[in-house]
């Protein structure tokens, strides 16, 4: 499944601003993201994150909703490496 889901910022790369990127965990699971189009995002917040890019801003009670509805619908798997590291297919 492809969608949107919300991770929360735990660091952020100095440099160019159109290359920001960060550390995000979704839920435990930690990505590297692309912050380019959410400038204002500081380490802390919520993001929505798509295709490894963070499109927007999302408060802390949105997000937590999300992973619950995820966890429901056990999408949260996808997410996790398999044996080798690998991302699930």
């Amino acid at each position: 499944m492809c969608l949107a889901i919300p991770g929360r910022v735990l660091s952020i790369a100095a440099g160019d601003p159109l290359q920001r990127a960060g550390r995000v965990s979704f839920g435990g699971i930690v990505k590297e993201v692309n912050l380019a189009f959410v400038p204002e995002a500081q380490v802390g917040d919520y993001v929505i994150v798509h295709v490894g890019v963070a499109l927007s801003r999302v408060d802390e009670a949105e997000a937590q909703r999300v992973f619950h509805y995820l966890r429901e619908m056990d999408e949260l798997a996808e997410l996790q490496p398999d044996a080798t590291g690998k991302p699930a297919p």
